[in-house]
């Protein structure tokens, strides 16, 4: 049995400790990685944008749901690997979660391969999502 806070209080408000002043760890549960690429435009939000989708297309579990938690209350931590992370728009990349709370960092990592005709290079962008709950054992 498992209890959750982060503005979700009335779910473990006791008269002697309301939940939102008790410290609660964050657990992960779920990790999933993707791929996506940008072929010719060396677009890397849009690579990044395929390997978010990649990466989500791959499961179906519905942790809220599963948990007895409101989605709101996910914890969305996202990390993109490109070539060049100050050229992800992390703002765009956010409105593909419908719900939850969403942290998204771009960081050093995929992969520029250059073409044979002298074009932009494709861009290949990883992508990693873990979906974590403030979470405790229930007394």
């Amino acid at each position: 049995m498992f209890a959750i806070c982060s503005h979700f209080c009335t779910l473990l408000t006791t008269p002697a400790q309301p939940c939102h002043l008790r410290a609660m760890p964050k657990k992960r549960l779920l990790l999933e990685f993707g791929r996506g690429s940008s072929l010719r435009r060396q677009d890397y939000t849009q690579a990044a944008h395929r390997a978010l989708q990649d990466a989500l297309w791959h499961n179906s579990i519905n942790l809220a749901k599963l948990f007895g938690f409101p989605k709101e209350s996910m914890l969305i931590d996202v990390e993109i690997g490109v070539q060049d992370p100050q050229s992800v728009d992390l703002d765009a990349l956010k409105k593909i979660f419908p719900y939850g709370q969403v942290t998204i960092k771009a960081v050093k990592g995929g992969l520029d391969i250059p073409r044979n005709d002298g074009g932009n290079p494709t861009v290949s962008a990883i992508a990693a999502i873990a979906v974590s709950f403030d979470m405790e054992p229930a007394p």
